[in-house]
């Protein structure tokens, strides 16, 4: 592949960093900086390489590199070390693959954005599958693989970025103009999966499908339904946003090297409208945070610190009117009750 242009972004990813064993809940503002993009020097749909050219020989090619083997032979070839920091684990079971293919819908009249490509192994699949490919990844030393192993495809470009930092607006309209749809296609590193599934989902971008690898215990926290322990402002926020399908669990040995926790794949496809209608989608996310503050409390004890103890008598009556018991707990409440509880807070000025 070769660089073709520098252009404003930035974001944050190590895509294939499995990372600390949360989801990552820290808060990122919205920054910008030069990210450049790297280009196969084949044109689109040009067949692979022979075994008489540079770069990945034929030999090479009629092995995937999501195998123990081809991974392992990338990994001496380059002299890649992993960085214990970033947590790197490259996936190398094809099963996994396909069924994140398949979850994703693609075709060659769609476009596919990965976060975190590692060493391609989810990369190669998707520009099989895909009529364009451009994947964000924060590793500088992963760029020259990446060049090596995807050299054969046309139809991808790998973007040095960090992916929290980078204008996706910007970056949709100058990889993926013209294409049918687009979705999200990621193995993503557990440190900041929340803040990216965040930002992928307040940019407003015309996405069909989040499809993506995460930690497990995320993955059914994202899926999860009121009532239960998992049920948290996650879920909400999710949710309100998408309709959750959990794919399948991914044990530790489909990784090298292999991580200490389970992961799951987790299909998220974007509504056409939002879960509930609400007037200010901001004190929205505001009401249900404050409502998970403090798990073990009730309802009305949460909302407290939004009326004020002075009113709490009011915020009660203003509960009951919802039909809703202030004895409640926040994990039992659907998206249309928090709704219903929003607005009545707004229109009483308990909300501001």
């Amino acid at each position: 592949m070769k660089k073709t242009t520098d252009k404003n972004g930035g974001a944050k990813s190590g895509g294939t960093n499995r990372g600390t064993k949360n989801g990552g809940e820290k808060k990122y503002g919205p920054h910008t900086k030069p990210y450049q993009y790297f280009k196969s020097s084949k044109p689109e749909g040009a067949a692979a390489k022979t075994s008489g050219s540079s770069g990945t020989s034929s030999n090479d090619m009629l092995k995937e590199i999501a195998t123990s083997s081809r991974t392992r032979d990338i990994i001496r070839k380059h002299g890649f070390t992993f960085k214990k920091s970033l947590g790197q684990n490259f996936l190398i079971n094809s099963d996994v693959l396909d069924q994140i293919i398949a979850a994703a819908g693609l075709d060659e009249t769609r476009g596919a954005l990965e976060v975190g490509p590692g060493i391609g192994s989810l990369t190669e699949r998707l520009a099989k599958a895909a009529g364009k490919v451009a994947s964000v990844e924060i590793d500088r030393r992963l760029i020259p693989i990446l060049e090596d192993v995807l050299s054969p495809y046309g139809n991808v470009n790998v973007v040095h970025s960090d992916i929290l930092k980078t204008d996706l607006q910007q970056l949709w309209k100058e990889q993926f103009a013209g294409l049918a749809g687009v979705s999200v296609v990621a193995n993503l590193p557990y440190y900041v999966t929340t803040p990216i599934i965040m930002k992928l989902l307040e940019e407003r971008l015309p996405l069909e499908n989040i499809v993506v690898m995460v930690q497990k215990e995320v993955a059914q926290r994202m899926a999860a339904k009121p009532g239960g322990k998992d049920f948290g402002s996650l879920s909400i926020a999710v949710q309100y946003y998408c309709e959750p399908e959990l794919v399948c669990i991914v044990p530790g040995k489909a990784f090298i090297p292999a991580p200490n926790v389970e992961s799951a794949v987790i299909k998220l496809k974007r509504r056409a409208e939002p879960a509930v209608i609400v007037s200010d989608e901001a004190k929205f996310f505001h009401v249900v945070q404050t409502s998970f503050a403090q798990r073990r409390k009730t309802l009305a004890n949460n909302l407290a610190a939004l009326s004020g103890k002075d009113r709490k008598g009011e915020l009660t009556e203003l509960l009951l009117a919802c039909d809703i018991n202030p004895e409640r707990r926040a994990e039992t409440l659907s998206l249309q009750e928090f709704a219903r509880v929003c607005e009545a807070l707004i229109r009483s000025g308990m909300l501001v």
